[in-house]
């Protein structure tokens, strides 16, 4: 099940990003801003994603194009896969994730933003729709560069938070603290 929920955060994630890329493959007129989206991953460092994208939007639908993706590139290579075949499958960019596995998936791409210049990148964008969505998510947005720096003062960083937040935030503390990675 612990799987499935990681999965479903990863889709949950990078929803929108899905939804462009099907979207945009579907309208002629628009084929210019995909390749600037894929461009763009490329640039963030997505470049083997970009690439397995590229030829699954030539027609190519050969699972085996997927070897030597990481997990969540292989994972939004399906997602983008799936919805070019149903677009009903497509991810629901407004649809939060499972709150429960929030707390933890967020320790997760912390942990690895220390080191991983892509993770780094995807976590700065979750940071920006956290802060669109203003109240304790722009907090929590607010307080992930300190929690990458090795902040782990509960009181300093809750600080301005309600209820719902200084909760996800000590959830994102439980992990960072027990120094355990989530799989």
């Amino acid at each position: 099940m612990q799987l499935l929920d990681r999965k479903q955060q990863i889709i949950a994630t990078h929803a929108e990003f899905i939804r462009q890329v099907v979207l945009l493959n579907q309208d002629e007129s628009r084929r210019s801003e995909l390749k600037q989206i894929l461009q763009s991953a490329r640039t963030s460092g997505w470049t083997a994603l970009a690439d397995a994208l590229e030829k699954i939007l030539e027609g190519h639908r050969d699972p085996g194009q997927f070897v030597g993706l990481d997990e969540e590139d292989q994972i939004i290579a399906e997602a983008v896969m799936l919805g070019l075949q149903n677009p009903a499958t497509l991810p629901d960019s407004n649809q939060y994730s499972n709150p429960a596995m929030a707390g933890p998936g967020l320790a997760h791409m912390i942990q690895a933003a220390a080191a991983n210049p892509q993770a780094l990148i995807l976590l700065g964008q979750m940071a920006e729709q956290m802060s669109k969505a203003g109240g304790d998510m722009a907090r929590i947005a607010g307080v992930i560069r300190p929690l990458i720096n090795g902040e782990r003062d509960e009181k300093k960083l809750a600080k301005g938070m309600g209820e719902q937040g200084r909760k996800l935030l000590g959830d994102i503390l439980d992990v960072l603290n027990r120094g355990k990675s989530i799989q």
